[in-house]
């Protein structure tokens, strides 16, 4: 038998082995050094708008990603529970990313549009109203804590250096964005579609009140996932879509 000498020869198999991992890893890494990214732009994805974003900092303030995943896999009761399958697309301008590691809670990869702003604002203040049984503790402070924005900027800017393509006309008006993204009849909103596509405009926790709250973030944030890419079109096998 020809791998006999393999067989009684150690040294052998394992410089043999050595060669064939070398060839294979060669295969398999050389072609991503030709590749300007490993990731496939996407149409309709952007980055987060300032209160989108101010969002997002809240929801990893209060741990939800310990509970909720954002990745949907590509098995069938996955995308038959929660829709398409994720795509690396989504996440290419988050940092960290927020795939999570245990699901708690269901997927909130396509939690847009899903519920109305009266369902999570309720779900927030006191989820067992909505989802009977539900071990989720209630966020009642959110509605109550004013937006703190000062940061904001700056975080836009430490994105921007990460990768993420905010222009300085988007950081410096960053302030500006996020407080008008809550204010639907302010000049200023149109602005703010137009920076950012499909971005949702209006007061998102129902308060009276016209001042940003920290719920009105979150649920910002939370009704824009999955909202960016029209899936109606999307085509895996091609290079975008159709």
């Amino acid at each position: 038998m020809k791998h006999e000498f393999f067989e009684k020869n150690s040294l052998a198999l394992l410089i043999g082995i050595l060669i064939v991992v070398s060839i294979g890893g060669l295969v398999e890494i050389a072609p991503l050094f030709f590749l300007g990214s490993t990731i496939e732009k996407v149409q309709g994805m952007r980055p987060y708008s300032p209160l989108e974003l101010a969002g997002r900092n809240i929801y990893i303030r209060e741990g939800c990603y310990n509970c909720h995943s954002q990745m949907i896999r590509s098995l069938r009761d996955e995308v038959e529970r929660y829709g398409h399958y994720s795509l690396a697309a989504e996440s290419m301008y988050d940092h960290p990313f927020q795939w999570g590691s245990k699901r708690t809670g269901p997927d909130l990869a396509r939690v847009g549009g899903k519920y109305s702003d009266a369902w999570h604002v309720d779900h927030m203040k006191e989820p067992r109203e909505v989802v009977p049984g539900s071990v989720m503790p209630g966020y009642p402070f959110l509605a109550a804590r004013k937006l703190d924005a000062e940061n904001i900027a700056r975080d836009m800017k430490a994105l921007q250096l990460a990768g993420v393509p905010y222009t300085e006309e988007m950081i410096e008006k960053a302030s500006a964005d996020l407080h008008a993204q809550v204010a639907p009849d302010s000049k200023q909103a149109k602005e703010v579609v137009q920076r950012y596509p499909k971005a949702q405009v209006r007061k998102f926790d129902g308060s009276p009140d016209t001042a940003a709250t920290e719920l009105d973030a979150l649920i910002a944030y939370l009704q824009m996932l999955g909202t960016l890419v029209d899936f109606t079109t999307f085509d895996a096998s091609g290079p975008n879509l159709r």
